[in-house]
C-alpha cells in the first residue's frame, strides 16, 4: 500500500498546476476515495498560495471518477483582510472529479466564544471492537485504524442510521496534518449503511466540513459520528463532527450521499 504522506509527498507543480499519482489501494468502487481527493484540493492550495491563515470552511463537490494520474489546480478566487477563498479542482482521464472551494481566516479578537456540543462518553479505542468488516470495506479503509465505540453496525438493517466510530490514519505521518486531518474526516461509510439490509453501492455527491481547531494528537485517535436525518428518494443527508480523545470539537460537517437499495 501507499502511505497517505507518500501520495501527498509526490504532488508536483508545474506550469499548468498541480499532478499526482493515486494507487488502486486509495480505490473507493470506480473512484478515489473521497477525503483523499479533498485532501489533494487542500494540499494543492497550501502550496499554491503562500502564508494562507488556518482553513476555516471547505466545500466539496464529488463529480465524477478519478484515479492513477490526475491534475490538480489551485487558485486565489478573491483575497481580503482576514480571509482567502480559494479554488481547487481534480481531474482525471473523463474530466473533472472533484471541484473543492476553500475558505482561509485568520483569527480576530471577538467577545464571542462557545463550543461545540461535548463529546459522547465512550470506552477507550482500544476496548472497542474493530469496526471496518473485511469482507465489506472499500480498500482504501486498510489505510485506517477504527474501532466501534457505539451506534449501530453496518449492513444490519438497524432502525436508526447512526455511527459512533474511533479513527486514526494509521500511516504517523499524515496524523498531524491539515491535509491528513481532512481525509480523516471522510473515513466512515455513510451512516445509513447501518440500515441497509445488504450490501449495495454508495456514492457521495456533496461534502461540506467546518473546521473548528487544529488538531495536534501524536496517536492520531479521534471520536467521529455520523447520523443521518433524512433518507429518500435515494439520497441521504447527514451530520458529521469529529473530537480529539480531550473533547476537544474538531470537524463539523454534513454530506449528500447518493444510495443505490
Amino acid at each position: 500500500m501507499t502511505p497517505f504522506s507518500t501520495v501527498i509527498a509526490g504532488i508536483s507543480q508545474d506550469t499548468e498546476g498541480f499532478s499526482a499519482h493515486i494507487t488502486p489501494d486509495w480505490q473507493q468502487g470506480r473512484t478515489t476515495y473521497g477525503g483523499l481527493s479533498a485532501a489533494l484540493c487542500v494540499a494543492a492550495a497550501l502550496r499554491a498560495v503562500p502564508n494562507l491563515p488556518p482553513l476555516r470552511a471547505a466545500q466539496f463537490t464529488f463529480i465524477g471518477p478519478a484515479g492513477g494520474s490526475v491534475r490538480i489546480t489551485a487558485s486565489v478566487l478573491r483575497q481580503g483582510k482576514n480571509s482567502v477563498f480559494v479554488g481547487a479542482d481534480v481531474i482525471g482521464e473523463q474530466g473533472l472529479a472533484t471541484r473543492a472551494t476553500l475558505t482561509f481566516g485568520a483569527a480576530r479578537q471577538s467577545l464571542l466564544s462557545l463550543r461545540a456540543g461535548p463529546m459522547p462518553r465512550v470506552a477507550p479505542p482500544a476496548a472497542c471492537p474493530s469496526f471496518f468488516d473485511p469482507a465489506l470495506a472499500p480498500g482504501f479503509s486498510r489505510h485506517f485504524d477504527a474501532t466501534r465505540a457505539g451506534g449501530e453496525a453496518m449492513v444490519s438493517a438497524a432502525a436508526t442510521a447512526d455511527m459512533l466510530v474511533w479513527c486514526r490514519h494509521k500511516d504517523a505521518a499524515a496524523r498531524m496534518t491539515l491535509p491528513g486531518l481532512i481525509a480523516l474526516g471522510d473515513v466512515l461509510p455513510p451512516a445509513a449503511f447501518t440500515m441497509f439490509p445488504k450490501p449495495a453501492p454508495i456514492s457521495t455527491i456533496t461534502w461540506s466540513v467546518d473546521v473548528l481547531a487544529e488538531s495536534h494528537v501524536e496517536d492520531g485517535w479521534h471520536l467521529f459520528r455520523s447520523t443521518a436525518d433524512t433518507i429518500a428518494e435515494g439520497y441521504s443527508s447527514q451530520d458529521m463532527k469529529l473530537w480529539t480523545a480531550d473533547g476537544t470539537p474538531i470537524l463539523a460537517a454534513r454530506q449528500t450521499v447518493a444510495i443505490f437499495i
